[in-house]
């Protein structure tokens, strides 16, 4: 059997922070690669000369759209696996005519959104940030956090997640050892679908009341925008934390930042609108907010997690084996 040959898509720079050079020279049996060097454009002469032989395409941020026209260069490609998150930019309805293979490492980008979610609930519900801000604040006398916060404390709290996502079920799984009641809300999860995560499936409304952490994962659609209004955080239980790892879009932040001046949420918030907010913007130095520059999602050491994962993608191709990861056109258009 010949081997597939597969080709590099991405911005210049993206390949060097997401492959580490072991991975790119040890694809595996049953796979050649034709370049290290990435196609940044699908224009010219030499780009149209990979793309002829091409069977898989390992794309990753930046990749240009995969048009007709480009496809029409391509007509040994199968499979275009994405190594990074969504597939919205560059997969285009040619690609779903043709009958290409799409899938996706947004699973492998989800562990470490739902770790650092997991750390900040574990924080949060024991007050350990507030608690030391009080220490910053009394200096040289004796804090009581439990004087301070009488109900803090990881046991038997409720966390509420919004949104049974790649991030969502990542993290029903990191809550499992801890003695916490989790609930979700999402319009396409049935009961039988949560029972099995083992999570209790209840309506927004429902989950904001009785939630100690209301944690954020949906997508980020026109549906969704502002899907956290002021109605909405009115429901919060004075005392609960609000965390949003998804994007700033899907809450009102102007509510948001009412609610918050009220003194009885506080809030972690990884985005924001503007992702960078003003320099006045009461929601900085204010002790009941913890922002964080976007950090939630793969970077670092992790962006490797990506990269191994389209190349296992592509090994499961050269075997002949299904995706794992596989995405399709009707996932996408519910999907960020």
């Amino acid at each position: 059997m010949n081997a597939l040959r597969v080709a590099l898509a991405m911005s210049d720079g993206v390949a060097e922070r997401i492959f580490t050079p072991a991975m790119l020279s040890t694809l595996g049996s049953g796979l050649q690669l034709l370049s290290e060097t990435p196609l940044s454009s699908f224009d010219g002469g030499a780009a149209a000369g990979v793309l002829s032989e091409t069977d898989i395409l390992i794309t990753g941020w930046g990749c240009p759209p995969l048009t007709a026209e480009v496809l029409a260069k391509a007509p040994r490609l199968r499979f275009a696996l994405h190594a990074a998150g969504s597939v919205k930019e560059h997969i285009t309805e040619a690609v779903w005519r043709r009958g290409i293979q799409v899938s996706t490492a947004a699973a492998a980008n989800a562990i470490p959104v739902a770790e650092y979610t997991l750390a900040m609930i574990l924080l949060a519900n024991k007050k350990v940030l507030q608690s030391a801000e009080a220490v910053q604040r009394t200096r040289g006398h004796r804090v009581s956090p439990q004087q301070l916060f009488p109900g803090l404390g990881n046991y038997g709290q409720t966390i509420g997640i919004v949104g049974a996502s790649r991030v969502g079920r990542a993290l029903m799984d990191l809550l499992k050892p801890f003695a916490f009641q989790v609930l979700v809300a999402d319009p396409y999860l049935n009961a039988t679908g949560a029972a099995q995560l083992g999570v209790e499936l209840v309506e927004l409304d429902q989950l904001l009341a009785a939630s100690d952490v209301v944690t954020l994962h949906a997508p980020d659609l026109p549906a969704t925008r502002h899907m956290i209004n002021a109605d909405k955080l009115a429901l919060i239980r004075p005392g609960a934390t609000f965390i949003n790892t998804a994007r700033g879009a899907l809450v009102d932040q102007e509510a948001l930042v009412d609610r918050i001046r009220r003194g009885d949420l506080f809030a972690v918030l990884d985005v924001t609108t503007p992702e960078v907010l003003d320099a006045d913007n009461p929601l900085y130095g204010h002790e009941n907010v913890i922002i964080t520059p976007h950090i939630a999602g793969s970077l670092g050491m992790e962006l490797a997690r990506l990269g191994a994962t389209a190349i296992a993608e592509a090994q499961r191709a050269a075997r002949g084996e299904p995706l794992l990861h596989p995405v399709t056109e009707e996932e996408v258009a519910r999907t960020a």
